[in-house]
């Protein structure tokens, strides 16, 4: 059996390189939102109206389950949180 070396988690399971970037894309996100969230210490209920969020919504996002936001949501909801994305570009190696 041949080993495999994957620079992350997302080249490994993803069957293409552009899902993998989107999945590794929406993953910083959900990370940077979460910690955004958890340093606001409010309730979920409290941190889904101001993201404009229902609080099922809310709890979706805090843990974690990233196949139920895509990549434009989840950047409107971090320009709600006042978090600023910037999408880097550069060529593959």
């Amino acid at each position: 059996m041949k080993m495999q070396k994957f620079d992350d988690v997302w080249d490994a399971i993803e069957a293409t390189p552009a899902k993998a970037a989107n999945m590794r894309a929406r993953s910083d996100l959900m990370i940077a939102l979460h910690k955004t969230v958890k340093a606001w210490g409010v309730t979920q209920a409290t941190a889904a109206k101001r993201l404009g969020l229902t609080q099922p919504r809310m709890n979706d996002l805090m843990r974690g389950r990233i196949n139920k936001f895509s990549l434009d949501a989840l950047i409107n909801l971090a320009s709600e949180a006042g978090l600023s994305v910037r999408v880097q570009v550069r060529k593959a190696a």
